[in-house]
């Protein structure tokens, strides 16, 4: 089985060896250990000969979760991982705005406005924050697996798709609806629900003798109503203030926001991966028809398997899978309290930072919160806490690896019917 991971002095890739292999070089002083997760062993000297085979990298790109997997010639797969990339960003950047504005607002209230004084907001081309991280990781996954084995070919599997359709499926039978749509001859969204309730209230029916009409969503903003015209529906003034007020009931259903925030994402992630890296492209439909013949679940790993080995049944010589969740570079809250009163330590405590992995009678884990006290709370990958009783100390704490742009470990690999060594 060749899951020992060899690197040249100069930290060039070379083929991996067997783990015995690798204990005759690190019993010999010959080598010593880079890297724990996965297990990766430098040579002391250059080797008189090097023998590589073409490898290929096979990534299943994604807007929540990466699989990549790398596999020669004969489909033997050398390398699996799978990589949870950050969907927080807009969340947190929000609160961030609300808790800063909220700060300018109490210390520097009489301040005079400034705009268009941020260059990121001005600059051509720019992409979202959220947008940067999920290409980042990519093309750091990417490095990370060329980083291990010597990497000769890549294919990416890629998608294009079509919000409108994925909106609407009829476009696709009636091809004139992506010019001609809903609300084709009508100023906007509300105009076409106007003229399609005939400019009459449906609730009173004109019967409050009320001519101010106004357009409701059914499923409130609030709750995440859709602006679509499935949603909206033309009531009086008199009905939507007595409707807002809960002094009437509305017998109909609404709609709620559609989630093509991935499907949008995944189109411009395509581009830029295919721009920045040199790779060939294959597509989900292909990979799906080669892992139901290889008689494979529908795993992330197993897709990027599939595309790795270019339809071969693929021949596991791993047994694990490296599981990696990206995570943030820094801590940005500096301060806690109402009035931002408590400073809160971002650097080390007693030698430890969060999201570092540590080893805590005998188990892994990493660290979730800190305690100035020397206590500390640790966590799974997934983030869920582990209750240990008595709190953890950092004195009975050892510290496998510092925090970095993602945490790492891993699992067994899943169970299928492909071939095993």
């Amino acid at each position: 089985m060749k899951s020992i991971y060899v690197v040249s002095p100069d930290r060039a890739p070379l083929m991996p060896c067997s783990a015995a292999i690798a204990r005759l070089l690190l019993k010999e002083g010959k080598a010593k250990v880079v890297r724990r997760i996965p297990f990766t062993i430098k040579l002391y000297a250059q080797p008189e000969r090097t023998y590589t085979q073409p490898l290929t990298l096979g990534v299943d790109t994604g807007s929540a979760v990466i699989g990549s997997a790398v596999a020669d010639e004969q489909g033997s797969i050398l390398y699996l991982s799978e990589v949870e990339v950050r969907n927080d960003i807009a969340t947190t950047m929000k609160a961030r705005a609300t808790h800063r504005r909220d700060r300018r607002n109490r210390k520097t209230r009489y301040r005079p406005a400034r705009w268009l004084n941020r260059r990121n907001s001005i600059k051509i081309g720019r992409f979202s924050p959220t947008m940067r991280s999920k290409i980042d990781a990519h093309l750091r996954e990417i490095r990370f697996a060329q980083s291990l084995l010597p990497i000769t070919s890549m294919v990416l599997e890629t998608g294009t798709f079509d919000p409108h359709a994925l909106k609407n499926p009829e476009v696709l039978r009636k091809k004139w609806l992506y010019q001609k749509g809903m609300n084709y001859g009508y100023a906007n969204t509300k105009a076409y629900v106007l003229t399609r309730d005939g400019y009459t209230c449906q609730h009173c029916r004109g019967k409050s003798k009320d001519q101010r009409l106004e357009v409701h969503h059914i499923v409130f903003r609030s709750q995440h109503g859709s602006d679509e015209e499935s949603n909206l529906l033309t009531l009086c003034k008199t009905c939507h203030e007595a409707l807002h007020a809960g002094m009437m009931t509305l017998k109909r259903t609404g709609k709620k926001k559609g989630n093509l925030l991935h499907a949008t994402q995944m189109n411009s992630i395509r581009m830029q991966l295919l721009k920045r890296v040199e790779a060939e492209e294959t597509w989900g439909f292909v990979t799906k028809e080669h892992r139901l013949l290889a008689g494979l679940p529908k795993e992330h790993v197993f897709d990027a398997a599939m595309i790795a080995t270019r339809g071969k049944k693929p021949v596991f010589q791993i047994q694990t899978v490296l599981v990696k969740k990206c995570i943030p570079d820094g801590e940005y809250q500096q301060t806690k309290g109402k009035r931002s009163e408590q400073r809160i330590t971002t650097g080390k405590i007693q030698g430890f930072r969060k999201f570092d992995k540590v080893r805590y009678q005998g188990q892994e884990y990493f660290i979730k919160g800190r305690m100035s006290t020397g206590y500390a709370l640790l966590m799974m990958i997934d983030g869920k806490k582990v209750d240990l009783k008595p709190i953890p100390k950092f004195e009975k704490m050892k510290r496998v690896s510092a925090r970095s742009s993602w945490m790492t470990c891993q699992k067994i690999l899943p169970s299928s019917q492909g071939n095993r060594i």
